[in-house]
This record gives C-alpha cells, structure tokens and sequence, in this order.
C-alpha cells in the first residue's frame, strides 16, 4: 500500500473543530424566520460551530455589548470600584424607563443605561480608550471618534468572530486587564446560576444601523468547559429583540452548554 504524505496523515488525525455552517443552528435560525448569524466554541476542546459564516466576518456597531470591554476599561482605571458603584440620575426624562432613576454599576449593565456608560466615558477619556481598543484588538475603531456614542455607531464595529476571540481573553483573563477588573466585570456579567452552569451574557441594540442590528454574546461554564458565543441578527421590530436570547438559549442547550 502507498503510505499517505505526511500532511494529510495529519490532516486527517485532527478533530473537526470547526463547521463552516452548523445545519442544527440554520433550523433554529428558520424556525423563527429571522435572518443573522452564531459562533460558538467550547473550550478548552477549541469546537466550532458556526451559522452563517461570511456574515460571522462581516463588522457591525457593538452597541450595549462594548459594556464588556467597558466595564473592564473602567475598573482597571478605578472609574469604578465594584458592582455598587453608584450613578446618580440627573432628571431627564429618558427613552428608556429602566433609565429614569438612580443606577449602580450592576443595573446599569443589566439594564444598558447609556447615559451611566457615558459618565463612565467621560472619565476614562479618549486616548485611554484607544490604547485599552488596541492593546485588545476589539474590532475596528474609526478616528475620530465620539467619546459618548463611538460604541453606538459605525465609528466602532466588530464581528460575531471577533466578538467571541475576545471573550476568550476574558475568560482566560488576559492581561492588560488585573483580577480587580475582572472580578467587578464577573459580578455584573451573571445572568444566570444553577448546579449545572452559570451564563455571563450581555444583550446588544444597533438601532441607529439599517437594518438595526441585535447582539447576545456571552459564555456559559459548565463542568470544566467555558461555552464562548457571539449571536447577531436583523431586527426589524422591537417584537424581533426577544429572539436574541431565545435563539441563542435554544442552540446552546441543543449543544448541550445550557443542561
């Protein structure tokens, strides 16, 4: 028998770790008649599954999920203390009701309140958001930028693939950012708890994009393997906002992350 070259013995004795369209995701997606995009991997397997793929790459406008990086930005520079950190409502009426009232660090992550994210801007400052953007490599950042709203618009943008490379570095806890920092961002980040798994998520609204554009992106542990996710879809209504969550949640627990 002719021995096989040696690159395709190897080739051959990797796992497949990654699939460039998930046929199990595509049904969800179908079934609930929206158009977008997942990334999904488990480590430390590095397992991939991806629904969707060129719009995995394609960059949209992080919205609310730069609270991510955010919130570390600002615990690493002491804007922030911790997860009570208080933010004190200046009276405006906001479009948002969740908004009108007084605010610590942990609601306004839950409940993206812009206006405490852009008292939190405000102290970071611009050129320290442009060292911790590119010390991080989170996506693509268009000068100038907004101080206030660059997250909120196409003077930021990110993919679903990028969006999960950087939560691996979370999860792993990568440098520039200290255990402090990380610590206040796991504390805020919790969604939800059981004997099985805890989920850190954040949900996402890119309503100033056409189409607008829905965000969930997160990572589940569970039992010695961090789940990594980024989901993006159309939305075409405030209606369509649920599916975020509801897509995502029905994939990982058919990939058995959420059990």
């Amino acid at each position: 028998m002719k021995p096989l070259p040696l690159l395709l013995m190897f080739a051959l004795a990797l796992p497949m770790l990654a699939q460039a369209e998930d046929e199990g995701i595509a049904r969800i997606f179908q079934a609930h008649g929206v158009e977008g995009t997942m990334v999904i991997t488990a480590l430390p397997s590095g397992q991939t599954y991806i629904h969707n793929d060129a719009r995995a790459a394609r960059r949209y406008p992080p919205a609310s999920t730069f609270k991510i990086l955010n919130t570390l930005i600002a615990a690493q520079e002491w804007v922030v203390a911790d997860r009570d950190t208080p933010f004190k409502w200046d009276g405006r009426e906001r479009e948002m009701p969740d908004w009108n009232r007084d605010q610590t660090l942990a609601s306004a992550f839950k409940v993206s309140c812009v206006w405490c994210y852009q008292d939190i801007a405000r102290k970071v400052g611009t050129d320290t958001y442009r060292r911790y953007l590119g010390q991080v490599g989170y996506g693509v950042l268009v000068e100038p930028f907004d101080l206030t709203t660059f997250w909120l618009t196409e003077q930021l943008q990110i993919s679903a693939q990028e969006q999960v490379a950087f939560l691996k570095k979370v999860t792993q806890r990568q440098p520039p950012f200290g255990a402090h920092a990380y610590q206040v961002l796991q504390d805020v980040m919790l969604v939800e708890r059981t004997p099985s798994y805890r989920l850190f998520a954040k949900t996402g609204w890119a309503a100033r994009s056409q189409p607008q554009i829905g965000w969930y992106v997160g990572y589940v542990e569970r039992q010695g393997e961090v789940w990594l996710f980024a989901t993006n879809l159309d939305v075409r209504s405030d209606k369509d906002l649920p599916l975020r969550q509801a897509i995502t949640r029905a994939v990982l627990e058919e990939k058995g992350a959420l059990r």
